[in-house]
């Protein structure tokens, strides 16, 4: 049977990240392919995390800077392993390449860390993104292990065209692959079913607390034009920041974690997602086109998902134009109904599943009947795990060598 080691940068929680979503729609595509799967991950688990084994699947705790990995790796002797985002790959990418040379290795970005980081920087300095705010030393762990890889997932459109357009990353080293819908749900409530507007993201992601934030500024302009209504703020891990924004005479409501994200969205008519940086795909938005719910959000927040489709309900280009969209969707019934219509297109025609299956995995059969000269094609990636690979091994190597002491 095929081997897949896939390792976690924490257990996949996918009722309180859009990242643990993914990390199950990738499991179900090699499970597809009868790849027998083992989950090795560092991190403490939580009472959110998912209980792998419901669907069939080893997990193991492993150590940081441990040279148990390496037994645990040998014996597992997988045909592929996945690293789940860079810091894994760094940490345990050349303990895999030194015990098992002849495992495709696969680097899922989740988003461009690099690219969030630049945003967030320009964000923070209330000014716009120039080309400088990439460079930094995420950028370069990043972009070491990108090469590093045989091969690297990305999840939005525009993440590929900057890696290829911009620095020059040779698409033989690239995939697209953007969240997957089985379905959507097309059996929910109708418009004047439901009530009141609805934001969702854990608190714990600076993006979006940072929404939380716009959402309060603009609030109280709704609010006045629109008394009945009140906003419902979700989010798993609420901080003490974050409660301390409830106020119920407003009508902002911290609700905390949604124990059901399709039966909150089914009760709310607007999706609200005023996003100021981020990177990926925005799961709120996803989740909202997949379950019939019009939102508005950012060009940052609509990035790489619409394609050339009408977005379902508005990307607004300010502060106003937010807050006169809100109301709109929220009260004119026909651009409600089409905004939904929008979403399931969106949905049908972009990140259907079947669209991309079969193309992943005959890419990952073809790498792995040709990955000696794939390699080989990937100098780059050979000096760097010549050179930089050997920095990230020997203080692995000291750090373990100093605990042991301890």
């Amino acid at each position: 049977m095929k081997q897949l080691v896939i390792i976690g940068t924490v257990w996949p929680e996918p009722n309180s990240t859009a990242a643990g979503s993914r990390m199950l729609q990738l499991i179900s595509l090699f499970q597809k392919q009868e790849y027998n799967i083992t989950f090795l991950c560092s991190a403490s688990r939580s009472d959110f995390s998912y209980d792998l084994s419901q669907l069939s699947i080893a997990t193991q705790t492993i150590q940081l800077n441990d040279s148990s990995f390496d037994t645990i790796i040998s014996d597992l002797n997988p045909n592929v392993v996945l690293f789940d985002r860079f810091m894994i790959e760094e940490q345990y990418g050349w303990r895999v390449m030194e015990h098992c040379p002849n495992a495709l290795r696969i680097l899922d970005t989740e988003d461009l860390h690099f690219l969030r980081k630049a945003r967030e920087v320009a964000f923070k300095q209330n000014r716009e993104l120039i080309f400088e705010d990439y460079l930094s030393d995420v950028f370069k762990r990043e972009l070491a292990s990108i090469y590093r890889c045989d091969l690297t997932l990305l999840i939005s459109e525009y993440e590929m065209e900057l890696a290829i357009q911009t620095f020059k990353i040779d698409t033989s080293l690239l995939y697209y692959l953007p969240f997957l819908s089985e379905q959507t749900n097309e059996k929910v409530p109708n418009f004047n079913e439901r009530k009141h507007f609805i934001s969702i993201g854990n608190f714990l992601h600076e993006p979006n607390w940072q929404t939380v934030l716009q959402l309060k500024q603009f609030w109280k302009s709704i609010k006045k034009e629109l008394p009945e209504a009140e906003l419902h703020v979700y989010g798993a891990y609420v901080t003490e920041k974050a409660k301390q924004l409830h106020n119920e005479k407003e009508g902002f409501l911290i609700k905390g974690r949604a124990e059901s994200v399709a039966e909150v969205y089914a009760k709310s008519r607007v999706l609200l997602a005023p996003i100021p940086y981020g990177a990926g795909l925005k799961g709120k938005l996803f989740e909202a086109m997949q379950l019939g719910l019009p939102s508005i959000t950012t060009s940052v927040g609509a990035e790489g998902m619409n394609g050339n489709l009408d977005w379902n309900g508005f990307i607004s280009i300010n502060e106003n134009d937010f807050i006169n969209k809100a109301i709109l969707l929220y009260t004119d019934e026909e651009k409600w109904k089409n905004a939904q219509l929008n979403g399931y297109q969106i949905i049908e025609k972009r990140f259907k599943k079947t669209l991309f299956e079969s193309d992943f995995m005959a890419k990952i059969n073809e790498l792995q009947h040709n990955l000696k000269s794939h390699r080989n094609k990937n100098f780059l990636g050979q000096i760097l795990q010549h050179q930089s690979l050997q920095s990230t091994k020997y203080m692995s190597k000291w750090i373990e060598a100093k605990n042991n002491k301890a």
